[in-house]
């Protein structure tokens, strides 16, 4: 079996996996769209939001879709943990592929589920009132590509470390919601204070957030090629950084 077979097995496996649990896209495509209606409105009513955004719904649009993409890859995690569970990690493991395709073919397949949920959210840019070009979709559909392998990786990296879901969910408390609060999404990253914005830039999704900002809406605080090229130099790392952890891990797995 060759490398590129390796990882196209396993992505299918995972792609397969999501798709077949429809009630979980219905859910991840609703819960993006409650933020975007009902906190979008609510918010935005209430408080003068400046700038050449187009209004307070037009400005998180880019920091929703960039939630959805994170909560669906780090949560997708969880699938590490029930392979442990059922012996099918061990099976992976004994293959003869690297770890690093095994890790880049479950990051490609968890992202496949958040990528199709990022596409219905792109081509729904109309509900906020965003004029959304065939262009500015391909350009905003790779920005989150890059994004969701980052943040697949996360999870995996994560998952490896824990044995049962009650760990990876507590885990997940402490990792996803000051990722995503701190990103930017909900807030402009201009006048901040300074250790805030210290703590801020930290944040690696805070570039993917900008960068789909600037794409979108034509308005970033940073240039658009540092949001991608921070993006896809967090995703290789973590992709490597957890080919690396499974390696150390590999003799308890076997």
């Amino acid at each position: 079996m060759s490398e590129f077979e390796g990882i196209y097995t396993i992505w299918l496996r995972e792609a397969k996996r999501y798709i077949r649990y429809k009630s979980r896209i219905i859910t991840a495509i609703f819960t993006p769209l409650l933020w975007l209606v009902v906190f979008g409105m609510g918010l935005g009513s209430a408080i003068r939001f400046g700038g050449n955004f187009g209004g307070y719904q037009s400005f998180i649009y880019p920091g929703i879709i960039s939630q959805t993409i994170l909560f669906t890859c780090v949560m997708a995690g969880i699938g590490i943990i029930i392979d442990k569970q059922y012996g099918f990690l061990k099976e992976i493991m004994v293959a003869p592929l690297s770890r690093t395709s095994i890790i880049f073919g479950k990051a490609i397949g968890i992202s496949t589920g958040a990528i199709l949920q990022a596409i219905i959210l792109l081509l729904l840019s109309f509900v906020v009132g965003v004029k959304m070009t065939p262009f500015i979709f391909l350009e905003a559909l790779v920005v989150c590509i890059v994004i969701s392998i980052g943040f697949s990786g996360l999870g995996l990296f994560i998952a490896s470390f824990m044995d049962s879901m009650e760990g990876f969910n507590l885990v997940m408390s402490f990792v996803i919601l000051p990722i995503f609060l701190l990103s930017g999404a909900l807030f402009p990253l201009n006048n901040l204070p300074n250790w805030l914005s210290f703590i801020v830039y930290l944040d690696p999704l805070t570039y993917g957030v900008d960068a789909l900002r600037g794409i979108i809406l034509g308005h970033s605080i940073m240039p658009v090629e540092i949001g991608v090229g921070v993006s896809l130099l967090f995703a290789v790392v973590m992709i490597l950084v957890s080919a690396i952890v499974f390696t150390k891990k590999e003799q308890n797995l076997m």
